[in-house]
């Protein structure tokens, strides 16, 4: 029987060695989750119980079991390396087959699409449509998209103005609006539009003091009116919207010339034809307007005892764009910066959650796969519920305790050297007995 004992706790502590070697060889390992060797005693008995006093029959292994705890988050510079701080694993897809890994050292391929280091798995999440939002629910191949971000044509403009009350009225009869002419206005805006092609133009806003509360807005694009006229031409005068203030300074309303004239808070801009001035001749470029013409927001304009002056202008349009750079918030969202000052949402990333994270299988490669013991996985966007934070730029190190794995190693050796010594006593007390027969 003592010979059993001590083979078993020699199997014991070779196995415990093994465990404890394996988190020693992985303490590098990206991702890695160490292993903690589980053992359990050996009792013979008979169907009517073992009684008061037998003896136990040694040692089993009993589970290998890894520690899913959060290991270290290190800087790497590298975008597209990714920690995750909290619960939750990557989803990765080879050909169909499902696997789930910490960690994060992903590249992308030729194809644009996101892989692991292997490039033989391409990382999982959701995509977007054609706005930019995330369809969530659909898992599906995350993809690096490097084409040009589409022009946007201008629709709307807003900022916040205020005209200064103590402003000279100017006569227009005597200085009828000019352009040229400073004398005719109290204050020129200008403002960056685009058309359909995202040609930049420049939006020009003369502000005209006329009276006590009423101030006239002259809109010209490109320095002509926006129909494309000249407004030098007395055929084709410049035509004015009229700002009516109440006598606290407040906007009442802006009236705005068609018939019938609009009365709104905006100042609406139709007819607008895209053009160029070149040599000092302006014509059409071939580029459309939105239809609807430019809505400016003037909701947020006061007139009060302070200078003439606007915040920096907000207005929808933009030129087209190519990629700059990338970047992926702690959402997983995947955010692409373009060159013309644009973000767009191309993808998030998508983590796995499970019951039981001791029942997955480890397959290698830092990764684990799913079985009945651990439950299926349930998907969702990072920081939802229980799920971690997603950490661009950097790497979950392994979570192995190079001191305590030492200890563990002399722990080890040292069962070994006790369960030998067991079977060279019991081999002893053999000899002895062979020798008085």
């Amino acid at each position: 029987m003592s010979f059993n004992i001590g083979l078993s706790g020699l199997y014991a502590a070779n196995k415990q060695l093994d465990v404890t070697g394996n988190n020693i060889a992985n303490v590098a390992t990206v991702g890695f989750k160490s292993s903690r060797a589980e053992f359990e005693d050996v009792y013979s008995a008979t169907r009517l119980g073992s009684g008061s006093k037998t003896i136990g029959n040694g040692v089993r292994l009993a589970n290998v079991s890894q520690q899913f705890t959060q290991g270290d988050i290190n800087n790497t510079g590298n975008v597209l390396d990714m920690g995750i701080n909290g619960s939750g694993f990557f989803v990765l897809n080879e050909n169909g087959s499902m696997s789930y890994t910490r960690a994060g050292t992903f590249k992308v391929d030729k194809d644009g699409y996101v892989t692991n280091s292997d490039g033989t798995a391409r990382l999982q999440g959701y995509g977007v449509d054609a706005n930019g939002k995330i369809i969530n629910g659909i898992l599906t191949d995350l993809r690096i998209d490097t084409s040009n971000l589409a022009p946007k044509t201008t629709t709307t403009i807003s900022s916040t103005i205020n005209l200064n009350s103590t402003a000279t009225a100017i006569n227009q009869t005597t200085f009828p609006f000019d352009p040229a002419k400073q004398e005719s206005f109290t204050k020129q805006f200008t403002t960056p539009v685009y058309d359909a092609q995202g040609n930049q133009h420049s939006m020009d806003q003369y502000m005209v003091k006329t009276g006590d509360n009423t101030w006239n807005v002259y809109t010209l694009i490109d320095g002509r009116n926006p129909n494309g006229t000249d407004p030098t031409d007395p055929a084709t005068p410049p035509v004015a919207s009229t700002m009516a203030f109440d006598t606290s300074g407040k906007l009442v309303s802006v009236t705005t010339p068609g018939t019938p004239p609009v009365v709104s808070p905006d100042l609406k801009i139709t007819g607008w034809v895209p053009g160029k001035v070149t040599n000092g001749t302006w014509s059409p470029n071939g580029a459309a307007a939105d239809p609807a013409g430019i809505t400016v927001s003037m909701s947020n304009t006061t007139q009060f005892n302070a200078d003439t002056a606007r915040s920096i202008p907000v207005q929808n349009g933009y030129a087209t764009g190519q990629i700059t750079n990338l970047t992926i918030d702690g959402s997983g969202v995947l955010l692409a910066n373009f060159s013309n000052n644009q973000t767009k949402a191309i993808g998030q990333i998508s983590l796995a959650s499970f019951t039981n994270e001791q029942g997955l299988q480890p397959v290698g490669g830092t990764s684990w796969k799913e079985t009945y013991a651990s439950g299926i996985p349930g998907y969702d966007a990072p920081q939802t519920g229980t799920l971690g934070s997603i950490n661009s730029n950097s790497l979950e190190e392994s979570n192995v305790n190079l001191t305590s794995e030492l200890v563990d190693l002399i722990k080890a050796q040292s069962n070994y050297q006790a369960n030998a010594k067991t079977i060279s006593t019991q081999s002893t007390i053999m000899q002895t007995i062979i020798q008085m027969t």
